[in-house]
């Protein structure tokens, strides 16, 4: 697999970070909120729209049971079926929302929850798919993405190492070249003890591929931080208001918030500059005040055997570096030279 590649114009794998808003279901099943969304979204400079899309029926048993934090945040008398039902929206709503998210300038895609979904969206024209950490090892679901040759962003949250080692075999064997795996603690809020961001090295030199972060953290600063970790994408809950019904809002970011994160992570960007060594123009300036030449150190006749002693480094520096003085070293001098002038080549045999 590649290291890098595209997302349409957007380099993943580069010196700038993805940064994706995370709708989610923070629409609450009205397409109007999504679109208020999108706005906001595009106010806070992100680089993409994410949603969420499914059929509740192909999701979801009538019996399944909700999240603990999904209990805290929704009604207590509601199955998982009947909240998740509540924040469906329908295929015809998510074409809408994509035609409106291009018509604004930002990238648009969605999580697809079941193989109807996945079919849909491949018809949309999306940029990328982006699979959450519950599906990682739904090899139907992926089997079906794949096909579709577009990049995959996947979440590895509740997963072992050796899960997401079996999962990149088999999309390897999908011939899925463009591939980012997202770091991921799926709890909500997630604890910041628990956060390990160290795993995002790990998970680079294991795979060879763009690591991103999806957060559920409270806060902005973690995102932050992932980036100065090595993180090349950013996914970030946001929500119009945080006291807004619906299980994943209280740890969303609100529009001011999202804007911050975006501000502190292009910060960092601009701390951590460019993978390759590079030499600032002040620093070239001052490379001849602060470091030295090789000089004489003593007033050296001409035709002498030039010894250690003859030799020396004083600033500035722009005459021959000191790496080159034991080079130096038992030639013949073609001329005197004075103590303290610098030496140059044309002056020896």
């Amino acid at each position: 697999m590649l290291e890098k590649f595209f997302i349409e114009d957007f380099e993943i794998g580069g010196d700038r970070t993805f940064i994706i808003a995370e709708g989610g279901v923070n629409h609450n099943g009205n397409i109007d909120i999504a679109k208020d969304l999108i706005d906001e979204a595009v106010k806070s400079k992100v680089d993409a729209i994410k949603f969420q899309t499914f059929v509740t029926e192909e999701l979801v048993t009538s019996y399944a049971p909700k999240a603990k934090y999904q209990e805290i945040n929704t009604a207590k008398n509601e199955s998982q079926y009947e909240m998740i039902k509540k924040l469906e929206l329908s295929f015809e709503s998510f074409q809408e929302l994509k035609s409106y998210a291009d018509n604004k300038g930002i990238l648009f895609f969605s999580t697809p929850f079941d193989l109807k979904s996945a079919e849909f969206l491949s018809k949309i024209s999306l940029p990328a798919f982006k699979v959450g950490s519950g599906d990682m090892n739904n090899v139907l679901l992926l089997e079906r993405i794949a096909f579709e040759k577009k990049p995959i962003l996947l979440s590895t949250g509740m997963a072992t190492l050796e899960e997401i080692t079996e999962i990149f075999e088999f999309l390897k064997q999908e011939r899925v070249i463009k591939l980012l795996l997202f770091h991921c603690i799926t709890s909500y809020p997630a604890s910041v003890s628990k956060l390990n961001l160290n795993i995002i090295s790990t998970l680079k030199n294991l795979f060879n591929v763009p690591i991103g972060y999806s957060d559920h953290s409270i806060g902005i600063e973690i995102p932050q931080l992932a980036v100065a970790a090595g993180a090349k994408a950013i996914e970030k809950h946001f929500t119009l208001d945080k006291n807004l019904p619906g299980p994943d809002h209280k740890a969303s970011l609100e529009p001011e918030e999202l804007k911050e994160m975006v501000n502190r992570i292009r910060f960092t960007e601009k701390v951590l500059g460019s993978s390759t060594k590079q030499i600032d123009e002040v620093e070239k300036q001052n490379r001849v005040v602060a470091r030295k030449s090789i000089v004489a150190m003593r007033n050296i006749p001409k035709g002498a055997i030039l010894s250690k002693e003859d030799l020396g480094v004083k600033r500035p520096g722009n005459g021959l570096p000191p790496v080159k003085i034991l080079h130096l070293i038992g030639k013949e001098t073609k001329v005197s030279i004075d103590k303290d002038v610098q030496l140059r080549l044309d002056m020896l045999h």
